[in-house]
């Protein structure tokens, strides 16, 4: 039980038919669970106690008709007040109000209200009129009604306006957003086809490099082959040369002896003095050679026909 509720002792105790009378209880605060118990009071009077604010929860008492709120200190309702569907009489004579939430203009079923003695505002003090008897209370609830209505499709044309604003910021930033990863990603494309070429452009130098490399490898084996080839070719071709050379001065030389000989030894020369020096050696040469033939057959070893005799 609520501290309110323990201050008015058991509600049920003061249920009359469908009304239940706590007016002038000194309550600060509502029990709205012991009040949800008590589905069978339709009428409810809450007048000239110390309300400053209806709690939330209140507005699931659906089972209200009539409600008297008059001569307490409200300042505001709750914003879910709407949700009281089946509230027909509404009285908040002599409160602290201003304004009534938008959910008000859900309250199709109300007949009868009186908005009197309540700071309101300029539009909704004009609405509202006097409430002096019953049938400016029930004008005072069609307009207001009416009223109430057009603040909501105010207020929700506002609340469209303002998503639809909403969705066209979101829209442009997320516009914006792809711009930005658009022109990333160009950028990456870039930076990797940038990338991509300065590796080809590295790949094809270094094979040129290589090829160049190789070249000049294959040009200096091939210089060096011939540097070195030719000089051999040269010494072997002048080597020839020197002794083909060679012999023919021999064979030349020996021929013009021969022929001197033949002429001091077969001429009229034979008696000049030059020719006496080379018949002289003419003779020696001879001379030896005979020796030479008689020392091989003293040293040739005998035959068979030798050794038999």
């Amino acid at each position: 039980m609520s501290r309110g509720a323990s201050k008015l002792g058991n509600l049920k105790d003061k249920l009359d038919g469908n009304e239940l009378d706590l007016s002038l209880s000194d309550m600060s605060e509502i029990p709205v669970r012991e009040l949800a118990a008590i589905p069978k009071a339709t009428v409810l009077d809450l007048s000239c106690n110390k309300l400053t604010a209806l709690p939330g929860d209140f507005c699931s008492l659906i089972h209200i008709v009539k409600l008297d709120l008059s001569k307490n200190l409200l300042v505001q309702l709750p914003s879910e007040f709407g949700r009281l569907i089946n509230l027909q009489h509404l009285d908040l004579l002599q409160n602290r109000l201003t304004v009534l939430p938008v959910t008000f203009a859900y309250l199709k079923n109300l007949k009868w209200l009186d908005l009197k003695d309540n700071p309101l505002n300029p539009a909704l003090a004009k609405v509202a009129g006097d409430c002096l008897d019953e049938k400016q209370c029930k004008e005072c609830a069609q307009g207001v009604l009416q009223y109430m209505k057009i603040v909501q499709s105010d207020l929700e044309k506002e609340m469209q306006r303002k998503l639809l604003m909403e969705q066209a910021q979101k829209q442009k930033h997320e516009a914006e957003q792809q711009q930005r990863e658009e022109r990333q990603r160009q950028l990456r494309r870039r930076e990797k086809a940038r990338q991509k070429d300065k590796k080809r452009r590295d790949y094809n130098a270094l094979q040129a490099a290589q090829r160049q490399v190789k070249n000049n490898t294959e040009n200096e084996k091939s210089y060096n082959h011939k540097v070195f080839a030719i000089p051999i070719e040269k010494k072997q071709q002048q080597r020839q040369s020197w002794l083909g050379r060679l012999v023919v001065f021999i064979l030349f030389m020996l021929m013009m002896a021969i022929g001197i000989v033949v002429i001091c030894h077969c001429t009229q020369l034979q008696t000049k003095n030059i020719c006496f020096s080379i018949n002289a050696v003419y003779e020696e040469t001879l001379t030896t050679l005979r020796s030479y033939q008689i020392l091989e057959g003293i040293l040739q070893p005998p035959g068979p026909q030798q050794e038999g005799h």
